[in-house]
């Protein structure tokens, strides 16, 4: 069997299902990952995609073979994966899972003991050449056993434990799942807590077939129908995660769209309350309203390059107390340092009841003094060409090269990097007027497209 090295990314394994990934890859990969950890018990779960199930039996199976104990955690968010990894007496574990990935995908997802995770720099590429090389023989006399486990009680109980619970007022929330997990696990925790909130479900029993297309709340038609709704129910708020739940969106009262960066902002300063003086993991794509938030707030922000794996890492070397990323990874250290798509909406709920105050007020320092393109993709073949030339041509800006090329000026900025997962070359700009974010927009864009680029 040929095997599509491409499937191996910078953070986990992703293909399409089955021409490159399939229930023999997955058999293969499951006894690299054994045979390079020398796991005695670990986590299996798996998103809700429709090929989940086989590749999960496989995957199960490989492992009982091979004499380790599985505790089957089901049908699960990626983030219940990690806090399953953390809390339980595992070495490790694997979701199956592709993001927010289109239907036809699937992929798998690494930790290690203590919810640490395996990228492409800390043993995924060591799994990979395992595989290609079929040096993956990991037998054993003794089989291992299996434990299925309902994890989401403790989940949900530890995601509680960053609100005092009582502070939470009557709030209508608008709540898009994307066909996932998250709707379903809200509505528990309401349950559970007796928490005040009422809430209007969109796209919330979970569907792995996605029949209104990739489970990604950034797209614009997933964007749209879940605007609509809250400005036509008239809700306090909107939260969206993507299919396998470990990234959530907000939108305010008004069904305006509030972007990762400044929700980033947002916590980071909440964070600081519990955690004076503490370091703030930020991305470059956009940092001067996070960095704004940070200072202020009393916290030291720490830029990093962007990736959950990478972030998580970096996390633990600074031991920062949060992390946000532009694309609505929010990371927490209480969370085993990893990304989770619930607590923010918790954090979010509290800070609303607290102050007794909208999103969009929350916000507005943010919003009214940074203005931002929104993440451009163009199709190329010349990245590399691009962003020396792009250097070239900004080279009387302050320039730094933590994630591709960013470039700052008195009034706007820019960052110009390569995608790690897509043939795509990405733009991020920011300015202190609207006036100069739409000049400088179109001024770079043109400067891209002299290139051949193709908007994505």
């Amino acid at each position: 069997m040929t095997i599509n090295p491409q499937i191996f990314k910078s953070y986990d394994v992703r293909g399409v299902y089955p021409a490159d990934f399939n229930e023999e890859i997955a058999k293969k990969i499951v006894k690299a990952y054994i045979k390079l950890y020398k796991p005695q018990k670990v986590v299996l779960g798996r998103d809700v995609r429709e090929s989940g199930e086989s590749l999960h039996q496989v995957s199960l199976a490989s492992f009982l073979e091979a004499g380790v104990d599985v505790i089957d955690i089901g049908i699960v968010s990626t983030d219940m994966f990690y806090f399953a990894v953390g809390q339980l007496p595992v070495d490790g574990g694997i979701t199956i899972s592709a993001s927010h990935n289109p239907r036809e995908w699937n992929g798998m997802n690494f930790c290690k003991k203590g919810a640490e995770p395996i990228s492409s720099e800390t043993g995924l590429f060591d799994i990979r050449d395992l595989v290609i090389k079929n040096d993956v023989n990991v037998e054993s006399e003794n089989k291992g056993s299996v434990e299925k486990k309902d994890i989401s009680e403790d989940f949900l109980r530890r995601v509680a434990s960053f609100i005092d619970l009582t502070l939470v007022k009557p709030t209508k929330i608008v709540a898009n799942a994307n066909f996932g997990m998250d709707v379903i696990l809200l509505n528990k925790a309401i349950s559970m807590f007796n928490l005040p909130l009422t809430v209007i479900p969109l796209n919330a029993e979970p569907d792995g077939s996605f029949p209104k297309g990739p489970p990604n709340p950034l797209l614009p038609q997933n964007r749209k129908e879940f605007l609509d709704l809250l400005r036509s129910e008239k809700a306090d708020l909107g939260v969206s995660w993507d299919g396998d739940g470990d990234r959530c969106f907000f939108a305010d009262e008004t069904a305006t769209f509030i972007e990762g960066y400044f929700i980033t902002a947002l916590l980071a300063t909440e964070v600081l309350k519990k955690h004076p003086g503490a370091k703030i993991i930020i991305d470059p794509r956009l940092v001067w309203a996070t960095q704004e938030a940070i200072i202020n707030a009393g916290g030291t922000p720490v830029i990093c390059k962007p990736g959950m794996t990478i972030i998580a890492d970096r996390m633990k070397k600074e031991r920062a107390v949060f992390g946000g990323e532009m694309s609505s990874h929010f990371y927490f250290k209480e969370n085993y340092n990893r990304d989770n798509g619930m607590i923010p909406l918790f954090l979010i709920l509290e800070m609303l009841s607290k102050y007794n105050t909208t999103l969009s007020q929350l916000v507005a320092p943010y919003t009214s003094k940074y203005f931002i393109s929104g993440e451009l993709n163009f199709e190329t073949e010349k990245k590399d060409e691009i962003i020396q030339a792009a250097h070239e041509k900004y080279e009387d800006g302050k320039i730094e090269f933590i994630d591709g090329l960013s470039v700052e000026y008195q009034d706007w900025r820019f960052n110009l990097r390569k995608s790690n997962t897509e043939p795509l070359l990405r733009l991020n700009l920011e300015a202190r007027s609207r006036e100069k974010m739409e000049e400088k927009k179109s001024e770079v864009i043109a400067f891209i497209q002299s290139f051949g680029a193709k908007p994505h």
